[in-house]
């Protein structure tokens, strides 16, 4: 096992060090090749154990690679950070098992054909269920390298996160081979091909970057960023004050050319009651700025409640006080001359703090077990549609992406298929510290740009908020742990990508092919 050992913890410290932003995306190309070459040994061998073995290399691989990426996870909460990474790593080594399982009995391109839809398939489901934590998903890899992947606007992530499979089991069947025959040659030509893999996309995505026209449409919009430690005094300061300190924010830098002015996920903590916010003191108080500039749309995250008789529990996400059931919403809204508010209710929630995986099953067995991270710690409501707020001035619409969503690339789309014209991305990502945590989740909505070809404008607590173009660039940053301001000017546009249209289908079509050659495999075993 030691040869085995040491070429899984070599391919998890390659899929460790490829990851952004401070990696080399190149690195993954060939990640999973020493795991490859480990299991392959081990199926081929008359050693006893087989499936253990796999099972213990293979955990190896990827308790490093998601320890390298995600350790900064510790900084919002201890335990999190340890069930994150070793869960994870537990669910990437299921799958491989499977994979291996699979392999015994089934020819070389077949089962090489399996593993990659049994990732991807994986991944998707990542997307989906009630412990989603899809920060590893391959194709996301290439965050940094935007220049590399703008046929994302066709494939989504899983295109990356099938190239990445296909380049890895090319260069894998070369060295195998190698090792068989000792031919150099044709070492070679197989590295050569798999080169030829990776060169191929890059240059297709330079030529449709240098071909790609922005939507001609420009809107002005100013992010807000207060910087408030969530620890320690974001939850602690009242709304009414909070609303003074943004239009005093803002008042600095917007004139009346701007559309726009955005405010970080809620940044009114102090719970306010969904039904009664359009006559609270809070939302007076920021329509006093609007008053000024009749044309501005002001969005900003609200901590929102809604109070139910007692009595019979109203929903499954409802939680009960003595005063009585509640829910409690993670929300965005947009105040405008009009009065009325439009609203939004974060629906991708961060599992543990926002919401109780398996809830049902779980909170009679458990109790309630949710992270205190500050504010209400308690499980929180969402809704079905992707709402976008809607400016009748302008004929804009924004995409009001709270947090945790701006992950999802297949969620996201819904925004724009409901007619929004530009993401607006509101956040607070100082539970990280400053480490990678909030780069990696900056650096992942430049994919998002990219799917829907729609500009982004990202507010961000503590930072980095940023404007990022159709293109995925980055063409404006506040950087973390500043108070301040950034103006900027977005183009908008009405186009729906191919990404946009049809989802994620390569995962649906890995889905069907996985499910298909595990059931043959199932078969033909029993045969």
């Amino acid at each position: 096992m030691k040869k085995q050992i040491i070429l899984a913890m070599l391919s998890g410290v390659l899929l460790g060090l490829s990851w952004p932003t401070y990696g080399l995306a190149l690195l993954t190309f060939i990640g999973f090749v020493p795991l490859l070459l480990a299991e392959q040994e081990i199926r081929n061998s008359d050693s006893g154990k087989k499936n253990s073995k796999v099972f213990i290399t293979a955990y190896i691989t990827f308790l490093i690679w998601n320890s390298i990426t995600t350790w900064w996870i510790w900084y919002s909460t201890p335990f999190g950070m340890l069930f994150a990474i070793l869960v994870n790593s537990l669910l990437m080594t299921i799958v491989f098992l499977i994979y291996h399982l699979v392999a015994k009995g089934l020819p070389a391109k077949i089962h090489l054909f399996f593993l990659v839809a049994i990732w991807i398939a994986f991944e998707k489901f990542h997307l989906n269920w009630d412990f989603s934590w899809p920060w590893l998903n391959l194709g996301n890899v290439f965050s940094e390298n935007i220049h590399w992947i703008q046929w994302y606007q066709y494939t989504g992530v899983f295109g990356g996160s099938l190239w990445i499979w296909i380049v890895n089991i090319g260069l894998f069947r070369a060295v195998s081979r190698f090792h068989m025959d000792a031919d150099k040659r044709q070492l070679g030509i197989g590295i050569g091909k798999n080169i030829l893999i990776i060169a191929i996309p890059i240059m297709i995505s330079l030529w449709i970057f240098q071909k790609y026209e922005s939507g001609t449409n420009r809107i002005q919009i100013t992010l807000l960023q207060p910087n408030i430690d969530p620890y320690s005094e974001k939850y602690t300061i009242k709304n009414t004050q909070m609303a003074q300190d943004l239009i005093t924010l803002a008042q600095k830098d917007i004139t009346k050319q701007t559309d726009y002015v955005i405010a970080p996920e809620t940044a009114l903590s102090r719970g306010t009651s969904i039904k009664n916010f359009d006559h609270s003191a809070e939302k007076r108080i920021l329509q006093q700025l609007i008053s000024h500039y009749p044309d501005l749309q002001f969005i900003t995250g609200v901590d929102f409640y809604q109070k139910y008789p007692s009595g019979q529990r109203p929903s499954i996400s409802a939680n009960y006080y003595p005063q009585g059931w509640f829910d409690f919403y993670n929300a965005a809204v947009q105040i405008n001359h009009s009065g009325s508010s439009q609203k939004y209710i974060k629906s991708k929630l961060v599992v543990g703090v926002e919401t109780f995986p398996f809830k049902s099953i779980l909170e009679p067995l458990l109790g309630n077990v949710m992270l205190d991270l500050g504010g209400t710690v308690a499980m929180r409501a969402t809704q079905e549609d992707r709402s976008v707020f809607t400016n009748s001035t302008a004929e804009i619409s924004a995409a009001p992406i709270i947090c945790y969503e701006s992950i999802y690339g297949e969620f996201v789309t819904g925004y724009v298929q409901n007619g929004a014209n530009f993401l607006a991305i509101i956040t607070n990502d100082a539970w990280w510290s400053d480490t990678q945590g909030h780069q990696q989740h900056l650096s992942y909505a430049r994919l998002r740009a990219i799917e829907t070809r729609k500009s982004i404008a990202r507010s961000a607590n503590t930072g980095i908020s940023a404007f990022i173009n159709e293109k995925g660039e980055i063409t404006k940053q506040l950087g973390y742990g500043l108070k301040g301001t950034l103006s900027g000017e977005i183009t908008t546009n009405d186009k729906k990508t191919f990404y946009v249209k049809y989802g994620d289908y390569i995962a649906r079509i890995a889905v069907f092919l996985a499910v298909t050659i595990l059931l043959f495999a199932i078969a033909k075993k029993k045969k």
